[in-house]
């Protein structure tokens, strides 16, 4: 599952994804290329941190969230 946010002509992504090691991986990937990896132990960690992120995010100045299923 993918996040767009947009600010100032600039895109930020979060996505989460299953773990390799199990669990699910968070990242949120800046305009620049840099890349944030959080490991949550299952479905009900990555939803609560999902969330924190997002108002992080949005309290930032970023405009979304904007979303996208895979």
């Amino acid at each position: 599952m993918f996040w767009w946010f947009e600010r100032g002509g600039t895109y930020l992504r979060c996505e989460a994804v299953p773990a390799s090691v199990g669990g699910f991986e968070l990242r949120v990937v800046e305009p620049d290329g840099s890349e944030r990896v959080e490991l949550c132990a299952d479905s009900v960690a990555l939803s609560d941190r999902q969330r924190e992120v997002i108002e992080e995010i949005t309290r930032a100045g970023w405009n979304g969230p904007h979303g996208w299923n895979v």
